[in-house]
């Protein structure tokens, strides 16, 4: 099964607004007076929840114009 280039710009887009989202968080959580640790590991929680969200999306708009 072949990707078309589409589908591929539509999931390189998602990560990078997930790695968007994932930088505002961690720098949102250092503003606020928590440690590296703490914010990174927020970080990662949003860059996972906006990549799973926009993973769905993806898979449900590919879906549905077949």
């Amino acid at each position: 099964m072949t990707v078309s280039p589409t589908v591929l710009v539509c999931l390189a887009t998602a990560v990078l607004l997930s790695l968007i989202v994932a930088l505002m968080a961690v720098s949102l959580t250092r503003w606020d007076g928590a440690s590296l640790p703490t914010a990174l590991a927020r970080g990662g929680i949003a860059f996972g929840g906006t990549l799973t969200l926009c993973c769905v999306v993806l898979a449900v708009l590919i879906s549905s114009a077949r």
